[in-house]
């Protein structure tokens, strides 16, 4: 059993997309307002959102499968072999319990693990549940969490063996209380399935919908992939353990991990994201699902930095296919295409990690700079200003949301909006050592949002 922590370990995981947190000054400059959503479905702005479909070739994909066991999620997690604590206990640091929302309040949180509570290697991105995969909620038998955690690449000590890890924590929420999970990497397969490597990617907002998992690649790859997709039916065992990632003497290593999934496609743009620009190609960072809507859909959003700088950045969603079909989205001519009908511009809106949908409601948070400082939930629409519920005694009135947080998803059939928390900083929010957890999984009651 773990013992509580204390505030020591490593450093801050930082924002979403490039990890940049601006300056100390602006976590209490007070943010404005976001205005309704301006409409961005011009010809012009949908074609830098056309995605190409590419699909890893079958024989590939059964080469692999071929080389190593390929098991099921069900074994993955009788497989967990880290707990997580849940907040009505006492496994939980002061910090980590202050990390969750004020307003509306948690109705569960659970914090990580030891190693990966302080971890300054990995950071916390994308979120998705069986409660997006399924409308009863269920895989099989089981309630599952998946919660992405992507290489911070802009660590100082971060080699170019790291850059591009990407894994995702298989959370058994079987039992309420009593959480646990085991990591799985993600890679692609290479050599005609004869090999593999890492993600080659950082890993940002993900969506389960069906027998696939959705990720974006928030900023992009050497191929302009935005979205990289895999498949549960593919869930394979490394049979070496080992640093390497691969094939390697006597078999297949995974750099320490038992399990991968191998990247089943993609989904590439016209040319090379832009970071700054909502003219030119996105940089695919959140990614959550919209039952809502006919067909359902995924929307994704740009982030841009927080801190009051409210630069505009997009939103914008695709049509998914009847599920079980080899790819996710639906497409015309190996073509995917944005709705121009629900594509936006955010206005004067900052810092969105990601963006749920619901009825053309838009619920984004802007994950405000500075260790121990809440963020804020704005309810965004087509019509009227932003709106926002309040709180007292923290940066401003409406910073009442999560500290730092990143990925969200509704539980359909619950109506449980899940998210997570992000930083493990030090007391100045930078990359140095003392670390000050502050990473926590929770849900709020959708109807309070």
């Amino acid at each position: 059993m773990r013992t509580r922590r204390g505030v020591a370990g490593v450093l801050a995981a930082a924002a979403m997309a490039v990890l940049a947190w601006g300056t100390p000054a602006q976590a209490a400059t007070p943010v404005p307002t976001p205005g309704a959503l301006l409409p961005n479905g011009t010809s012009a702005a949908m074609s830098k959102l056309e995605l190409t479909e590419h699909r890893v070739s079958p024989t590939t994909i059964s080469t692999l499968d071929g080389h190593l066991p390929n098991v099921g999620v069900d074994t993955v997690l009788k497989s967990a072999n880290h707990p997580m604590y849940s907040s009505s206990g006492s496994g939980c640091t002061s910090t980590e319990l202050a990390a969750r929302p004020i307003n509306p309040a948690a109705s569960s949180a659970y914090c990580w693990d030891t190693g990966d509570a302080l971890t300054q290697q990995f950071v916390p991105q994308g979120l998705t549940s069986s409660g997006d995969a399924d409308d009863d909620g269920m895989w099989g038998t089981n309630k599952v969490i998946l919660s992405g955690w992507t290489n911070n690449d802009d660590l100082a000590s971060s080699t170019p063996d790291d850059d591009g890890l990407a894994r995702v924590a298989f959370i058994d929420a079987n039992t309420p209380g009593a959480f646990k999970y085991r990591w799985v990497l993600l890679v692609v397969p290479i050599n005609g399935g004869d090999d593999f490597d890492k993600l080659g990617s950082h890993l940002g907002g993900m969506v389960w919908y069906g027998d696939k998992l959705l990720v974006t690649a928030s900023r992009g790859d050497d191929s302009n992939n935005a979205l990289f997709v895999f498949d549960f039916k593919h869930i394979l065992q490394a049979t070496v353990n080992s640093h390497e990632i691969g094939k390697v003497s006597g078999g297949y290593s995974a750099r320490g991990y038992q399990y991968i999934m191998p990247a089943i496609g993609s989904y590439s743009l016209g040319g090379k994201c832009s970071g700054a620009s909502v003219t030119g190609y996105p940089c695919f960072d959140g990614l959550t699902m919209d039952r809502s809507t006919s067909p359902y859909s995924i929307v994704a959003n740009e982030w841009r930095t927080t801190g009051g700088d409210a630069q505009p950045a997009r939103i914008f969603r695709y049509d998914l296919a009847a599920p079980g079909g080899a790819m996710p989205l639906v497409t015309s001519g190996g073509k995917a295409y944005a709705d121009p009908t629900k594509s936006y511009v955010t206005n004067n809106a900052a810092g969105l990690q990601a963006v749920l949908a619901n009825n053309d409601k838009y619920y984004a948070a802007d994950a405000l700079w500075g260790p121990g400082v809440h963020g804020i939930l704005w309810k965004m629409s087509t019509s009227g200003a932003a709106t926002s519920h309040t709180c007292s005694g923290q940066v401003q009135a409406n910073a009442c949301w999560a500290q730092h947080s990143e990925g969200m998803s509704l539980w359909w059939s619950t109506q449980q909006l899940w998210s997570q928390t992000e930083w493990a900083a030090d007391s100045a929010g930078a990359w140095k050592q003392p670390a000050i957890p502050e990473r926590v999984l929770f849900s709020v009651p959708f109807s309070s949002m």
